[in-house]
């Protein structure tokens, strides 16, 4: 089994620390940076940018219940949830925490369609081939870690992100300057829509997949990743101050085992490397989020069910 760190300093980029793989001696293959694996569920934070950005909220509802989409030559795409089970009406804030994939397809129908959501893959920083197939709404598309973990910095950053940097500046035996990089940061959505958004992937944290994480007691927002056949494990996640990727699975595309989801295979190691991390930053906190919509309904969201596992692709 590999695995593959990237953590990234929110407002410089700044790469904190980079793991390419279990041995440098066995492998020279960087998989942080070289390594493109599908990222499952970690995909879904674009569909509902998009939402969010086109005027939704996070307490409108989509029906989860079986659903067909009209397919090509193969016939009808008829999507699953990780556990088999449908919840009915749910708010877009629980369909995401509980990672469900049936409402995540419906967001994305209901945003335009599957080429919106990559429009605004690619806004975030994703330069990987991302075929407009229904699928690769539900993360069948393959990604490198640092290119997923640069787009998340977007979501804490108020909706710039910050391209990786891995060289500040480069002084010669006399302390002149001979290179400098500066922060490389781009507009990609609102402050308001990155601050709800934030408000959304922290529920994944509190109630959803990525629950483990709120041992920590830290402001943290994120997301798990996990794909067919348990192949690949991610949890994308951040605090204030600084946003970590890991990914786990073989080289080869081989299960790593029943339900080795993102939050069983990837989640525990970015806990252990963020409550190192977090030391000393224990005060910071995210920006509050908006406030919602005069004509917002409250709906009660029964948070009673924290078993779920991490939806699956298509």
């Amino acid at each position: 089994m590999q695995g593959a760190l990237l953590a990234l300093d929110n407002s410089s980029g700044d790469v904190k620390a980079m793991v390419g793989g279990r041995s440098f001696e066995a492998s020279k293959f960087n998989r942080s940076t070289q390594a493109l694996r599908q990222v499952g569920s970690s995909f879904k934070p674009y569909i509902y940018t998009a939402a969010i950005d086109q005027g939704m909220t996070p307490d409108d509802t989509v029906l989860d219940a079986p659903v067909s989409f009209p397919g090509g030559a193969s016939g009808p795409y008829t999507p699953h949830n990780y556990d088999g089970k449908f919840e009915g009406l749910i708010t877009f804030r629980r369909a995401l925490a509980q990672s469900r994939n049936i409402p995540a397809l419906k967001v994305t129908e209901r945003v335009g369609g599957i080429k919106t959501v990559i429009e605004y893959a690619r806004k975030f920083g994703i330069t990987a081939p991302l075929p407009p197939y229904l699928p690769v709404a539900l993360g069948a598309a393959d990604i490198s870690l640092i290119e997923q973990t640069a787009a998340f910095t977007t979501f804490p950053n108020d909706g710039v992100r910050v391209a990786p940097r891995m060289i500040r500046k480069v002084e010669d035996y006399d302390g002149r300057v001979l290179e400098e990089n500066y922060p490389e940061v781009k507009d990609v959505v609102s402050a308001r829509t990155a601050r709800t958004m934030v408000s959304m992937l922290r529920e994944v944290v509190r109630h959803g997949t990525g629950a483990a994480a709120a041992r920590l007691n830290h402001p943290l927002g994120g997301k798990t990743g996990t794909t067919n056949d348990f192949t690949d494990a991610w949890f994308v996640g951040f605090s204030p101050s600084i946003t970590c990727g890991v990914w786990v699975g073989f080289d080869e595309k081989k299960t790593l085992g029943n339900k080795e989801t993102g939050a069983v295979a990837a989640l525990p190691i970015w806990m252990d490397f963020m409550r190192a991390a977090l030391q000393g930053r224990e005060s910071e906190d995210f920006a509050a989020p908006p406030p919602a919509s005069p004509n917002a309904v409250a709906q009660r969201v029964d948070t009673a069910d924290q078993t779920a596992g991490d939806g699956e692709t298509h």
